[in-house]
């Protein structure tokens, strides 16, 4: 006869372990999704919802959209979660389809459904769909012409930040969104002063006509970006009125820089783009440019004025902090790097 087996000494658990995971499965995206996936986008990211209609305008209409590049996560007829990879087909500018370069914009997973790895493992998948299209190295959120954030808001989504720095996403440099309220803004007197001396001197100030849109998009294009003279093109195509903006000439009639709103989804209170040649800088003609739209923006009725992307410490981040602008959120673009 031998002894029974020793009673194991009961176990107290203090982190259980999560429940088993809801039987999701990962696919691209098909006609149907759209309105469930914007629904759960809404209960995961409440600090940044997405319209139906933005989503559309973003995502499903650009030209670089393959919907299988949209991996969406569904539990039953249920969208849990999603991850956005998308690379070139079009070029920005000229024939350049960035062919080492791809992009996730925008990932979420429902919060009920959260803790079970659902995260990684859809930016798994949107990674490795970008490196089976030769994309080695991957930024996180700024694709341009469509981006929705310019990259993570660490302090909002902390989860996230951490999930991406686990698959070897690293900061490339960070871009804070600045706001001012408009409310009682009147031109300041010393911008005042300073347009009248460089007007006297030979400079002008003024709304452009048609034909000064030729000079006015190269040189948003040819000394800034690409998407800067895209979405101005696109804006004003679409009927955004030329009062918008205002460009400056300087006494030889050399279109120098302009300031304007309303470029990005007809938004009357989002400045920019904005920008002056180089060898214009400390002469005071991008503070006059900037106060001029300031005013005008005030007389439409805008109560603030805001935009997404600027360096802090860059010169138009001081000039922007000088003028009464504050930074409201700051955003880490993200880079990861893989081998070929």
């Amino acid at each position: 006869m031998t002894d029974p087996a020793p009673t194991a000494p009961p176990r107290t658990v203090t982190n259980p372990a999560p429940a088993a995971p809801p039987r999701t499965v990962i696919r691209g995206f098909r006609p149907g999704d759209g309105p469930r996936l914007v629904e759960t986008w809404r209960r995961s990211a409440p600090a940044d919802p997405v319209a139906r209609e933005r989503f559309r305008s973003l995502v499903l209409l650009d030209a670089n959209f393959d919907p299988q590049g949209l991996r969406v996560a569904v539990d039953g007829d249920r969208v849990v979660g999603a991850a956005y990879a998308v690379r070139r087909l079009t070029p920005m500018s000229g024939t350049d389809l960035e062919p080492e370069q791809g992009w996730i914009p925008f990932f979420f997973v429902d919060p009920a459904v959260r803790g079970h790895g659902l995260g990684r493992r859809l930016l798994t998948e949107a990674l490795d769909w970008l490196h089976g299209h030769g994309r080695t190295r991957v930024d996180f959120a700024s694709y341009t012409p469509y981006y929705l954030l310019p990259g993570l808001d660490a302090a909002t989504y902390p989860e996230a930040g951490k999930l991406l720095d686990s698959l070897g996403f690293r900061v490339l440099y960070e871009a804070a969104a600045m706001d001012r309220s408009l409310v009682g803004y009147r031109l300041p007197e010393h911008v005042a002063r300073r347009g009248a001396e460089l007007t006297a001197a030979g400079h002008r100030f003024a709304t452009p006509t048609d034909d000064d849109l030729v000079p006015l998009l190269a040189l948003a294009g040819r000394h800034f970006t690409a998407d800067w003279a895209r979405a101005m093109r696109a804006c004003l195509a679409s009927g955004t009125p030329l009062d918008r903006i205002v460009a400056a000439w300087d006494p030889a009639g050399r279109l120098v820089g302009w300031a304007m709103h309303g470029a990005y989804d007809s938004l009357d209170e989002r400045f920019g783009p904005f920008g002056v040649l180089e060898e214009t800088r400390g002469t005071g003609l991008g503070k006059v440019l900037l106060h001029l739209v300031l005013e005008r923006m005030r007389a439409r009725g805008c109560h603030s004025a805001w935009f997404l992307w600027t360096g802090e410490r860059s010169p138009a981040g001081h000039l922007y902090r000088a003028t009464g602008f504050t930074t409201t959120r700051v955003f880490r673009v993200l880079r990861r790097e893989a081998a070929g």
